[in-house]
């Protein structure tokens, strides 16, 4: 098979085994434990499996695509510019994350998603399972999604803007599961936000750090707030 056929294979791979995690882990796992509810105990192995499936992806990386996980090098970068990278992603991402939730509830009227509500009952003043929760994210859904899927894409297709627009839009689909046109849609944009600035810039690093920042201060935030205030998020 050639390189870009095995990418294509390890970009298919990647995508449907995170997917599956996301989708059907928790009714999976629950066929031993038989919990009634979600639990914190259930919600925790659903984390888990996301770190098992970067792992099923370094394997097949190092097994049949025999080459570096990191299709780009990572850069190194000052402290200063580390600081200020985040804080202007983050600042972007929240702007234009909230303008979008904003022209999205004018144009469908669309309900808070039942998923996030039962998110918030999960994790309520539970600080270590939305420290990890955030980590989980923030480190497989970077790994995967821009320092895996993206510059593969690229290589394929010879197209940044492929890269860069495909890797978004799976990440947009990946969030698909809170089952609001809002929680794809504003995935997407920081998904293009995140995507561009790797392209740029080829550290995952900061992106770790940021994806980790927007979704722990968001979530600390809906800790503190009345389920009906938390339309915002």
């Amino acid at each position: 098979m050639s390189v870009n056929g095995r990418y294509s294979l390890g970009i298919i791979l990647a995508f449907v085994m995170l997917a599956a995690s996301m989708l059907y882990s928790i009714p999976l796992i629950n066929q031993f434990f038989h919990y009634k509810t979600l639990t914190v105990d259930l919600f925790f192995y659903n984390r888990l499996s996301l770190w098992l499936v970067l792992i099923m992806v370094l394997i097949y990386n190092f097994t049949f695509e025999n080459r570096s996980f990191f299709v780009w090098e990572d850069k190194k970068y000052s402290i200063v510019f580390y600081f200020g990278a985040v804080v202007v992603l983050y600042l972007i991402c929240a702007f234009g994350g909230a303008f979008l939730n904003i022209i999205i509830k004018l144009l469908t009227k669309e309900k808070l998603s039942d998923r996030l509500l039962e998110f918030k009952n999960l994790l309520q003043n539970n600080y270590l399972l939305i420290a990890f929760t955030c980590l989980t994210a923030g480190v497989i859904e970077e790994l995967l999604m821009r320092a895996y899927i993206q510059p593969r894409i690229e290589k394929i297709y010879n197209s940044p803007l492929l890269g860069i627009v495909i890797s978004a839009l799976l990440f947009g689909i990946l969030h698909s599961t809170y089952g609001t046109v809002s929680q794809v849609v504003i995935p997407f944009f920081i998904g293009i936000v995140f995507s561009i600035f790797y392209k740029l810039y080829s550290n995952i690093k900061i992106l770790i750090i940021c994806h980790f920042l927007i979704d722990f201060i968001s979530l600390m935030a809906m800790n503190l707030l009345d389920a009906k205030h938390l339309t915002v998020f």
